[in-house]
């Protein structure tokens, strides 16, 4: 039984080796294997889901991108013929699909219609305002186009590169996002029927895992962040964002099914952010802003000095929520595909057997351990992101009794 869970393990540890690392950086003997940007690659949203990574299964998605100049196009990410390493074969309306993710060709002579068949794609640095900068070229025909930066939502102020396109497609991470809302919805749907049908029997299956996780942000934390009488107005945003983030951890463990990494995401988490920072400025007291801009007991000289801080912490909050929980989910993902990846270094990715073996005794113990520390971390940031909201929400409601203040 001990050798059969032994191999059983070795297996597991293998078949997650392939859908980390051969997708992002195993090209056999044609390219040396780069741990960085295999890790990044597979923490990076994109335009295609790929299920079974190391064999290549991927599932194309609805592609929405508008050009000034070309206007807007509709199509599918199947057209850019997606291959192994999620790079385009194929160019659409100029565009094209490179490391999971659309690019637009910059260069003129390229087709701006149609399809087109490409040859490969190459990578340098340049230098752009003292800092060096990735650029893309796409291989057509023997020639090399250079490839726009891609779109990003600030427009390339923050050294992105301004682009000449907006995508708006549906992403991997998106597509991850609804099937999990889609799972919770039906779990919390099936816990409702089943308390209607049984009200008064032990609760059991679906209700048994649900409720005391429930039970427990009601009692552990709402109730002694924002009190007894005014906890059931915030309840419902409270488990919704548990429940949420807690679900995208655990579907992103799931190496098969995409190996996503939505809530690492900076975008996704900073929405989160933003709505419980434009929760908690609704619902603020006037003691809660008093205590901000003109906080009351304390010398006048001393009050504008405080707002300002008072002020910054007011920011730093929210974007201490969203660097929390991707920072850490980020981490447990790299620091996976980093002992995987010991595989491939001492083997020299798969030149040199006597290394391969050497890295897999590494790496086994190291991932299982990673794997285990994830699993927990899963549970622990969504449980420190609702707590900190309903602290956030607490202090903003709370209401104060100052002494009277007397000016002589």
């Amino acid at each position: 039984m001990m050798k059969k869970n032994n191999f059983l393990i070795a297996f597991f540890l293998f078949f997650i080796s392939q859908q980390y690392v051969l997708a992002g950086g195993g090209e056999g003997h044609e390219k040396a294997y780069d741990p960085a940007a295999t890790a990044i690659h597979h923490i990076s949203d994109g335009n295609v889901y790929t299920i079974l990574d190391g064999i290549g299964v991927t599932l194309p998605l609805p592609v929405i991108v508008y050009a000034p100049d070309q206007g807007w196009d509709f199509f599918s990410s199947g057209k850019f013929h997606p291959g192994h390493h999620e790079d385009g074969h194929e160019s659409y309306n100029g565009y094209v699909l490179h490391h999971g993710s659309i690019y637009r060709v910059m260069d003129a002579g390229f087709p701006a219609t149609g399809s087109a068949h490409i040859e490969g794609f190459e990578h340098s640095l340049e230098d752009k305002n003292g800092k060096k900068v990735d650029v893309y070229h796409a291989l057509y025909e023997g020639q090399k186009y250079r490839l726009d930066a891609r779109s990003t939502l600030d427009g390339g102020v923050l050294g992105g590169g301004i682009t000449s396109f907006y995508d708006f497609s549906i992403t991997k991470n998106v597509v991850s996002m609804i099937l999990v809302s889609l799972f919770l919805l039906w779990l919390f749907t099936t816990a409702a029927k089943s308390y209607k049908k049984n009200p008064d029997k032990a609760p059991k299956g679906i209700q048994g895992v649900v409720e005391p996780m429930f039970m427990f942000i009601r009692d552990e934390v709402a109730i002694p962040f924002i009190g007894k009488d005014k906890y059931r107005k915030f309840l419902p945003l409270l488990m919704s964002i548990f429940f949420f983030i807690l679900g995208l951890n655990l579907f992103g463990q799931i190496p098969f099914l995409g190996s996503t990494n939505v809530t690492g995401n900076l975008t996704v988490t900073m929405i989160i952010a933003v709505i419980v920072f434009i929760i908690v400025s609704i619902n603020g007291k006037k003691d809660y802003w008093q205590h901000i801009f003109w906080m009351p007991n304390v010398p006048v000289f001393i009050k504008p000095l405080l707002a300002a801080v008072e002020i910054m912490g007011m920011f730093i909050k929210p974007l201490t929520l969203m660097l929390r929980l991707a920072g850490n989910i980020s981490a447990g993902h790299i620091a996976i595909l980093s002992f995987i990846g010991l595989i491939f270094i001492f083997g020299n990715a798969g030149a040199n057997l006597s290394g391969s073996v050497i890295g897999t005794f590494m790496a086994i113990p190291l991932t299982l351990f990673m794997m285990a520390i994830e699993l927990i971390v899963a549970f622990v940031q969504a449980f420190v992101f609702t707590i900190l909201t309903a602290s956030y929400i607490g202090a903003a409601i709370e209401e104060h009794h100052h002494a009277e203040e007397h000016h002589h």
